[in-house]
């Protein structure tokens, strides 16, 4: 049988191995799926629901290991990695009863009826950097509409999918969600199966290979392709909150974090002032292990993204950017807080997804110029305007799925990505729709 190994991103040593599931064995492990569903489906939506709630109150048991797994394979502090754990834990029961509640049938007077039905096998893709709460944000509504899951994880937190897996295992009916690791060919070999919808987190060019292998069977889609989120800073703003957050947002989770900061347009009239507080609040953070006291930036996940980031920074470098912090090259594992002012439209780092721990600015004239900049990308996931009176007004104009002034986007409505940083979302009663197939009855 062959194995994946899951290796350490600080020193890649090796920290545990997982069973392959090979391409070929994928037909088996979807007939298991489909079989299982058939059963699973037969339950009222209530009884699903209390299974899912009583299965995930089971990792209340394994939440210490559960942390301590995410800290070691992808290098999260264990303050954040312990946030993950218990809020996935802890806010369970209240999400299983909204996605419940999205579910139930809905009059349409007296002689009809609007159903959400389960839609079958169901393949949830899921990433690295949120290891366990990106999963379960796909597994949950998926789960509780009836449908059975196959669990592709990222083949480099592999450790922390197999514990969630089997922990939710001893309480759910056998097979109603089962776990493929492996590589690329893994999931690809999972889309290709005989399924009924892929819901995935990831890159936008392995989202757009699994929209054409899907097109095919016509295979319902959710996915969330990743960002290019800008921030607009406007002479109006709280310069102070301005940078507080475009520092944080930019170097949480070590910036591995789809709605990170990665472009910042300030106006020119204030820019000195606030690259002068950016390099400041920067300088506070820490790079270093996940255990070491007053870390708050931890290892890029592994050399290949490590080797990304510098390309971004060494060509912003050559095409004369200004490093007000940091450098363009650093040493395996890690990338210090960099703060880059200067960048222009043909610099990598304004036009691609950076994902590591990189303030970028750029100043502007007019606010016409900002906005042009900020929506010239294929992404459209987040965008962010710190200003005062006419900030909604600029707010209107970005195009993205989730827009914010003077806050971070995300977290009112549904997870939507506009452009090519999303097709379908989740979240919210609009969102767990969509992990159903829409049935009306007319009676």
């Amino acid at each position: 049988m062959s194995t994946l190994t899951s290796y350490d991103p600080i020193n890649r040593k090796p920290l545990g191995n997982v069973p392959i599931t090979e391409p070929a064995e994928m037909p088996a492990v979807v007939l298991r799926a489909k079989n299982a569903q058939k059963s699973w489906s037969a339950l009222s939506l209530g009884e699903r629901q209390q299974q899912v709630v009583k299965a995930y109150e089971g990792l209340t048991v394994v939440d210490d290991e559960l942390t301590l797994l995410i800290s070691k394979e992808m290098g999260k502090d264990y303050r954040r990695a312990s946030y993950e754990v218990g809020g996935t834990i802890q806010n369970t029961a209240y999400f299983a009863q909204e996605i419940a509640q999205a579910l139930q049938s809905e009059s349409m007077g007296r002689e009809g009826e609007m159903q959400y039905r389960p839609l079958g096998v169901v393949a949830v893709i899921s990433p690295w950097n949120y290891p366990l709460a990106m999963a379960n944000n796909l597994l949950l509504p998926a789960l509780i509409a009836g449908n059975s899951v196959v669990l592709k994880p990222s083949e480099e937190t592999p450790l922390v999918a197999e514990l969630f897996v089997n922990t939710l295992n001893q309480v759910l009916p056998e097979n109603v969600l089962q776990i493929a690791h492996g590589d690329a060919q893994t999931g690809k070999a999972l889309v290709n199966a005989d399924i009924n919808m892929v819901a995935f987190t990831g890159s936008l060019a392995a989202g757009k290979h699994i929209m054409a292998s899907a097109a095919s069977g016509l295979k319902r889609l959710v996915m969330e392709l990743g960002g290019n989120d800008p921030l607009i800073v406007m002479t109006s703003a709280d310069i102070d909150k301005a940078v507080q957050f475009a520092v944080a947002s930019s170097f949480e989770n070590t910036g591995q974090m789809c709605t990170s900061t990665e472009r910042i347009y300030v106006d020119e009239r204030i820019a000195d002032e606030f690259e002068q507080k950016v390099v400041a609040l920067a300088r506070r953070y820490q790079a270093g292990p996940w255990d070491q006291h007053n870390v708050n930036i931890g290892p890029i996940v592994n050399p290949k993204q490590h080797a990304n980031i510098l390309s971004q920074l060494e060509d912003a470098n050559a095409k004369g950017a200004k490093f007000l912090l940091g450098k363009p090259h650093y040493e395996l594992p890690y990338i210090q807080p960099t703060v880059v002012t200067g960048i222009t439209p043909n610099m990598r780092l304004e036009q691609d997804e950076t994902f590591g721990p990189v303030v970028a600015i750029s100043r502007f004239n007019h606010l016409s110029e900002a906005i042009e900049r900020a929506n010239a990308s294929p992404y459209g996931l987040g965008a962010v305007v710190f200003g005062g009176a006419g900030a909604n007004d600029v707010a209107e104009q970005m195009q993205a799925g989730m827009v914010a002034i003077n806050k971070g986007a995300g977290g009112l409505g549904p997870w939507v990505g506009a452009k090519q940083s999303g097709f379908g979302f989740h979240g919210t009663a609009a969102g767990h729709r969509q992990f159903s197939q829409v049935r009306v009855i007319n009676k």
